[in-house]
């Protein structure tokens, strides 16, 4: 009997279109793909395929179960260039094997994924983001294209997850506009943690004798902050923060070229393990699995592995799906409504990634619905949360660990989260449903003990908060609309600190001057005879940021004090004017820096990678290309900023140094006129470096998303129930 008769009570898609009943051609085309994938699958799953008795099915039973309406469903991965991605293909193939047991029909596609520490600090990060809204794009297309019903998505990390939930949250806005399709369905299995790896011994000899070296040689500062980073995990963020210390030690004539070269080649060397995964930190990767599993997207049987998954994990996911099939309660774009607010609250008690803050609004808008960073902020500021992860690179709490954790049964990941918020009084919203076809409130019904408390201080979810504060602000101000810090970023010292503190403006069009500038061996001196800076502005500072000793003799111990304080504004980094690039250089530079962590801060209308630290504000809007204040800013102006009120502020410098603070715009200067037409020239033949097809023309700004006008445009769907 052929295998599509064979499956009692076979789920049939209700629906009154059937492109593959209704037109020849693709019932002509597609059953050899499917066939072909089922017998790869029996071929590279031997083990698999013999425990279930799984035979290769014939062209006329995928042609029946086609006609017959059963479920289409894409397997969808990334590309292998991505080590996120490298195993892919041995899940994807046990996920065709068991839909097709289930008595539906299986597809598989893959989609690019731009890996951003490979495309960090270079021309890469300016096609990084595009890829996002043209993998999409692609999602969209070809699930439309082929008239799936549901998709079971290897999810990687940096922006492909958000990009893919968009694209089939597309297909599903479409599918209800047209009135005679089914909604779509979707399961996510997160690709797994890459171990983090160890510096080498003789390495770590070298780097030990640079940072003895950098004592001697009168830089203790350098030498401290070698030191520093030998504690983390070596990841490629560690490698790149090594980078600009060993650039700060070529320069200071502590080592040449040649032993710069050959200590960050060692490190590179050691740093990935072969079987690849999301890198261990909680950047932008793993905020994305937390994002896929608080939107109830994830089985927790894929939602925190270290290897591929084992079959029956696979077949837990497939199994989902298949139930809930024909419930449109279920349905992607219904699961991001009413898990949106739960998402908000769970990214704040997580301290994940500042580029969700793009991401969120993008996926949503994709859905139909009209959010944009003012719906985060509401929903955050109502509601707010406790940090409740422990994560730490340097004291071995990294996702790895937490996942680990949860193999061994000391947590439930994503239902332990939901139990930890729900138990400390924020008002999480049980009620929403979730892929497995339950609410929240029934998964987490018998979670009694979230965390196995025998951890102690090894858990990196904490059943007591960590701190009170915690997340991403928005900020707003005198200049611009809105842009983001992240606060799980900066210390508890660092945030009381910089409340109501001013800065000095030192202005650059590009992160690699300003890279240049950190590294430099008189970067103090640069600071002090910046344009526009002299020494009644520097007293004024220091004094209004509490400082009761001004000494020009001594500006370096002005600085480290944290009281002569200056704003490393970037700017012409926004998505217009060149595709949003991430400053995580400058921004590494800055963290691993004590001299500049402890005073300054960095201001860009780009964004920042998930795992950067320190004071570091981000996705300004109006950006500079679009003639936003960041734009008309210039060396020697002087910025308020007032973490308590959420505000950043220009003031008008001849009333601060009269000792008054008047907010107010360079805008309205008419001396900025020229200088931002000077800088919008520079921006547009700065473009030209990006080919054309990638350039980010006529998207809506980063409060929106940054997506495409028409998509923008179609938002207009409210996401509270």
């Amino acid at each position: 009997m052929p295998q599509s008769r064979s499956i009692p009570n076979a789920i049939t898609i209700d629906e009154k279109a059937n492109p593959y009943r209704d037109c020849i051609q693709g019932l002509a085309n597609q059953p050899i793909t499917v066939v072909r994938l089922l017998r790869d699958a029996v071929n590279e799953n031997p083990v698999v395929a013999s425990d279930r008795k799984f035979a290769v099915p014939e062209i006329r039973d995928v042609v029946g179960r086609l006609v017959e309406n059963r479920p289409r469903i894409a397997i969808i991965g990334g590309a292998p260039d991505h080590p996120a991605h490298l195993l892919d293909r041995p899940q994807a193939l046990m996920a065709a094997i068991r839909i097709w047991e289930m008595g539906g029909v299986p597809f598989l596609f893959h989609v690019p994924v731009i890996c951003d520490g490979t495309a960090q600090n270079n021309i890469g990060q300016s096609y990084s983001l595009a890829s996002r809204n043209h993998t999409a794009a692609a999602v969209n297309i070809t699930f439309e294209g082929h008239s799936y019903h549901a998709a079971y998505v290897i999810a990687g990390c940096d922006k492909s997850p958000a990009a893919v939930v968009a694209g089939l949250a597309a297909a599903d806005q479409a599918r209800k506009y047209r009135g005679d399709q089914a909604p779509v369905w979707a399961v996510f299995a997160p690709s797994h943690v890459l171990k983090g790896g160890e510096i080498p011994d003789g390495t770590r000899r070298l780097l030990d004798k640079i940072a003895d070296d950098a004592d001697r040689a009168g830089h203790d500062d350098l030498g401290g902050d070698i030191r520093e980073n030998m504690r983390y995990i070596l990841q490629c963020t560690s490698d790149e923060a090594f980078a600009g210390l060993l650039d700060r030690a070529r320069l200071l004539g502590i080592i040449d070229g040649k032993m710069e070269r050959r200590v960050l080649d060692e490190l590179a060397g050691a740093t990935c393990d072969s079987k690849g995964g999301i890198c261990a930190f909680n950047g932008t990767g793993n905020s994305s699995r937390t994002m896929l599993a608080a939107f109830g997207l994830t089985p927790p049987e894929l939602e925190l592995l270290t290897d591929v998954p084992p079959y029956a994990a696979v077949a837990a996911g497939i199994d989902a799906l298949f139930g809930v099939f024909n419930k449109a309660e279920y349905a992607i774009s219904n699961l991001l409504k009413r898990n949106f607010a739960n998402f908000v609250r769970i990214h704040n008690a997580t301290g994940s990634s500042s580029n969700m803050l793009l991401h969120l609004p993008f996926m949503m808008r994709y859905a139909g619905f009209d959010v944009t960073i003012d719906d985060y902020q509401d929903v955050r500021l109502k509601t707010p949360v406790p940090e409740i992860f422990a994560h730490s690179l340097t004291e071995n709490r990294d996702t790895f660990v937490l996942a680990q954790q949860m193999a061994e049964g000391k947590n439930r990941g994503m239902e332990s989260i939901y139990r930890v918020l729900a138990d400390l009084g924020v008002a999480m919203d049980l009620d929403a449903p979730t892929v497995l076809g339950k609410t929240w409130g029934e998964r987490i019904a018998d979670l009694e003990k979230p965390v196995d408390l025998s951890l102690g201080d090894k858990s990196v979810i904490r059943a007591t908060p960590v701190r009170k504060r915690s997340g991403v602000d928005v900020l707003t101000g005198s200049f611009f609309e809105n842009c983001a810090v992240k606060t799980s970023g900066m210390s508890d010292h660092l945030i009381e600190h910089f409340d109501n503190h001013v800065f000095i403006v030192r202005y650059y069009e590009n992160e690699h001057v300003c890279n240049a500038d950190f590294a430099s061996p008189d970067l103090v001196t640069r600071l002090i005879e910046t344009d526009g800076v002299d020494e009644d502005l520097i007293a004024a500072v220091v004094r209004r940021n509490g400082g009761n000793r001004v000494d020009m003799d001594a500006p370096k111990d002005m600085l480290a004090q944290g009281h002569l304080s200056f704003a490393f504004v970037i700017g012409g980094q926004g998505p217009e004017a060149y595709g949003m690039p991430e400053m995580f250089s400058p921004s590494q530079n800055l963290r691993h820096h004590r001299i500049l962590e402890a005073s300054s801060m960095l201001i860009t209308d780009g964004r920042y990678s998930g795992v950067t630290k320190g004071a570091c504000i981000g996705h300004m809007v109006p950006e500079a290309f679009s003639g936003g204040g960041i734009g008309h800013l210039r060396d020697g102006d002087v910025l308020r900023l007032d973490l308590t009120k959420n505000m950043l502020d220009w003031l008008d410098r001849d009333a601060f140094l009269a000792g008054t603070e008047t907010a107010g715009s360079p805008i309205d200067l008419a001396d900025r006129a020229p200088l931002f037409a000077e800088r919008q020239k520079r921006m547009v033949a700065r473009q030209y470096d990006i080919a054309a097809s990638n350039v980010m023309d006529h998207v809506s700004n980063a409060a929106r998303g940054i997506v495409p006008g028409v998509v923008d445009r179609r938002a207009v769907n409210p996401w509270r129930n």
